[in-house]
């Protein structure tokens, strides 16, 4: 299997191939062998998408732990950002997606998705579903076995970016491109932050 990785060169902000603001150059496009035994979340990313033939970008820089933060250190618009919470939904973990300008309305979901209870969970939950600490999980439910709702709202940008499983790196990518890797269930499930 051939996968496409796209790399820039370590930066302090995000290399938008739209605006380039930085005057930092791209490098160049590199093939390579993606091995099926990969172990990190970022490698299972990158095998995914080489697997689909999806470009992305990745861009390495100092860690982050918040969305404005991520923005920040990309220099992208927060709404970009593809916010990943991990709730607990009655009995089974869920993983909600959205712009990371907006937050979770609990209450519509509950009552739209037929949940009783919601809450999101904990940072030790976390840890043991994923592996990762909050901050950097990626918008895939998928590589932790559980079903990905995503707020339409997250489509309103042609390009979304995300922490990929490390505070350290990040991808952007399309967000048509990221809807069909994942596949995730379209569900209104934010409302403004205030």
């Amino acid at each position: 299997m051939v996968g496409i990785a796209h790399t820039f060169p370590t930066a302090s902000i995000f290399q938008n191939p739209h605006h380039n603001r930085t005057g930092l150059k791209h490098s160049r496009t590199t093939f390579r062998k993606v091995n099926p035994c990969m172990s990190t979340v970022f490698e299972k990313i990158e095998s995914l998408l080489s697997s689909k033939n999806i470009s992305y970008e990745t861009l390495r820089h100092a860690p982050v732990t918040t969305s404005a933060e991520a923005a920040a250190v990309r220099g992208v618009p927060l709404a970009s950002g593809a916010k990943a919470l991990i709730c607990k939904c009655d009995q089974e973990m869920v993983m909600f997606v959205m712009p990371a300008d907006r937050k979770l309305a609990s209450k519509e979901v509950r009552r739209e998705l037929g949940y009783r209870k919601l809450r999101f969970a904990s940072a030790e939950e976390v840890w043991e579903l994923t592996g990762l600490r909050p901050g950097s999980i990626p918008p895939f439910g998928s590589l932790f076995d559980i079903a990905t709702i995503c707020d339409p709202a997250l489509g309103d940008n042609e390009r979304i970016n995300f922490n990929a499983g490390d505070h350290a790196i990040s991808i952007s990518m399309q967000y048509t491109d990221y809807r069909d890797a994942e596949n995730p269930k379209l569900q209104t499930c934010t409302t403004a932050t205030t």
